[in-house]
């Protein structure tokens, strides 16, 4: 069951957040049984890796942990 719990949203745009949760109950649904779900964008370790070092200089390593 979902639940308005903020807001008034629009017939259209109530129909477009149960779309999108329809689709993901189907794609989850859909996966082979015991068969590991794809990694997600934010748990990905490349997405934080750096491709290259900073440059060196005032604060660089303030630099070495953000990605760019």
């Amino acid at each position: 069951m979902i639940k308005v719990v903020r807001g008034n949203p629009t017939p259209e745009e109530l129909a477009a957040a149960l779309a999108v949760v329809q689709a993901r109950a189907a794609a989850t649904a859909s996966a082979a049984p015991g068969a590991p779900l794809p990694p997600e964008g934010w748990s990905d370790p490349a997405r934080i890796a750096r491709r290259t070092l900073p440059k060196p200089g005032t604060r660089s390593w303030a630099r070495t942990y953000w990605p760019a």
